[in-house]
């Protein structure tokens, strides 16, 4: 694209902007001839991909803004239209992220000026709401304005269709093509009025239907603190907490009301370090039995525990213990149906769900496939997304999930005993199965398209000094599963291990999922089991970051 080219689309993209604010920043860039920064917000436009969109704030097709987002809502107007459904209903709920009112906003004048009805959530609410809303209102789509666990400066376009789950190919290709075949906003009728703001009726429904996952007359004493990292999640979990009879949850001040800037933590994601520092110093003032957290839009669970041998005497439990954790307390609770979970995450689902009698199946990443299993009963990922009640919820619930842990915690308080105690039966009669991450988030995205070449072109023959006896380019796709950027590897050696090597579908990043299965004999060999399983994980991660060349 030469100069003049460049300052062509940003002053067309500038005469179209609805929003001041974004105008007046695109304004400036074009006056000062900031050239470098308008080729890199018009190289091309913001992928609506599965699920739909994720970007950063700020002006031109390549970052999130009213006119993306008005587009973005054409195009989803025009493929329900295209499939019959004018007149249909289309509910949207939002964040409290920068702009995301605004965003949810616009989407109901698109939908009203398209002819369909839209109705927006009453505030800013988890988004398990609004994926109970589609179904409850029996509405045509959904959208839910939220860039989750992201940093601060993003935003995002979730788009469910009128199941009640996020979208999958290839309704995505097909939104994205009429989103493409909108050659101006001014072609997109944007009324000032015509749709309705729900009440509260929703969130009631919403919380009644939580009551669902408790078993009637279960203990109800753990006690918990809760952080909802500066997102939506504190009314709605506190709520939900008060129908079931828990005692009131310690809440993380600082963390608890919604500030769109997160100011006490790099990233608002759980599992990043430093996020939960807050709540490990509040839970040592207070002694609780579990601490309780959630992403910004409360979609995701994470579960702290005591433990003495940690600096701190708190610990993180992986999202593939929870998902264990629940899974078990589900099989006591007499659960049937399907238990699923997607394949980076730990296989020790497949050994519980066998062992119980229930049906099993993998999935590829991503709530959205998981969501539509047949028969499903429970479904999880290692990302701390848990299913705990698909009639009701058929995406990832942090406050449901956060119910059913908070209730195994206490029944197991009645019993003397904790969730570690818990994981530590697991292992034992399943075998330890630890689970690592090897997350790398790069600036140049070309660093991610050159490792997975290099692993391609010449993929490891042994990790760990375990060999690879199958190495798979899901590209392919599998007997079980449709085609997917990711590489997987099976290890045999002295121990069996895993290796999963995925872009990341959100964020800059290139993520490989390890697990490796130690054999556990008694109590006694626990502690040897997790040294050795921590000392292969360690050389997984080496050798396959020598093998990636990152």
């Amino acid at each position: 694209m030469t100069q003049d080219d460049l300052l062509t689309r940003a002053q067309a993209w500038l005469a179209e902007d609805p929003d001041p604010e974004t105008r007046e920043e695109l304004a400036q860039l074009i006056g000062t001839g900031a050239t470098d920064e308008l080729a890199a917000r018009f190289a091309g436009t913001l992928q609506f991909g599965t699920a739909g969109l994720r970007g950063e704030l700020g002006a031109g097709p390549m970052r999130m803004n009213r006119s993306v987002v008005v587009r973005a809502a054409a195009g989803l107007a025009a493929y329900l239209r295209a499939k019959g459904q004018e007149g249909g209903l289309v509910v949207i709920g939002y964040d409290a992220r920068y702009k995301s009112a605004d965003f949810a906003r616009d989407t109901a004048a698109v939908m009203t000026g398209a002819g369909l009805r839209a109705a927006l959530l009453p505030r800013p609410l988890p988004t398990p709401v609004l994926a109970y809303a589609i179904r409850h209102l029996d509405a045509v789509a959904g959208v839910e304005v939220t860039a989750s666990h992201n940093p601060p400066r993003d935003n995002g376009y979730k788009v469910y269709l009128g199941d009640g789950s996020q979208i999958v190919p290839p309704a995505d290709a097909e939104i994205a093509a009429e989103i493409d075949a909108i050659r101006s906003l001014h072609d997109v009728p944007r009324p000032g009025s015509g749709w309705e703001t729900l009440g509260d009726e929703v969130l009631d429904a919403y919380l009644e239907r939580t009551d669902a996952v408790l078993t009637p007359g279960s203990p109800r004493t753990a006690r918990t603190v809760y952080t909802a990292m500066h997102g939506v999640g504190k009314d709605v979990l506190t709520a939900a907490f008060a129908r079931a009879g828990f005692p009131p949850p310690a809440l993380v001040a600082a963390q608890a009301e919604p500030d769109p800037a997160f100011p006490t933590v790099a990233f608002p994601n759980p599992e990043e370090p430093g996020a939960m520092d807050l709540a490990f110093e509040a839970a040592r003032a207070v002694d609780p039995d579990l601490i309780i957290a959630n992403d910004p839009d409360a979609d995701r669970c994470a579960v702290a525990v005591p433990d003495a041998t940690v600096v701190g005497g708190w610990r993180m439990l992986r999202g593939d213990e929870v998902g264990a954790l629940l899974a078990a307390h589900l099989v006591r609770k007499g659960a049937t149906g399907v238990f699923a979970e997607s394949i980076v995450s730990s296989s020790l689902l497949g050994r519980i769900a066998e062992a119980a009698g229930v049906g099993y199946e993998e999935t590829l990443t991503g709530f959205k496939w998981i969501a539509r299993v047949d028969g499903l009963r429970y479904g999880y990922e290692e990302a701390l997304g848990y299913c705990v009640d698909p009639e009701g919820v058929r995406d990832k619930d942090g406050i449901t999930a956060a119910l059913l842990v908070t209730e195994l915690a206490s029944v197991l308080k009645e019993q003397g005993r904790t969730l570690t105690d818990l994981l530590d039966d697991l292992a034992i009669e399943h075998g330890l199965h630890a689970t690592d991450q090897l997350s790398v988030r790069v600036e140049d995205l070309s660093v991610i398209a050159n490792a997975m070449t290099a692993l391609r072109e010449r993929p490891p023959v042994s990790l760990a000094g375990l060999t690879v006896v199958t190495a798979e380019d899901l590209t392919k796709g599998t007997e079980s599963l449709p085609p997917t950027d990711g590489l997987r590897y099976h290890l045999e050696g002295t121990y069996k291990a895993r290796v999963i090597v995925r872009p990341s579908g959100t964020e800059p990043k290139l993520k490989c999922y390890l697990e490796v299965v130690v054999p556990v004999a008694s109590a006694d060999d626990l502690t040897p089991a997790r040294a050795t399983a921590s000392d292969v994980l360690v050389a997984i991660k080496r050798d396959l970051s020598a093998a990636a060349g990152l």
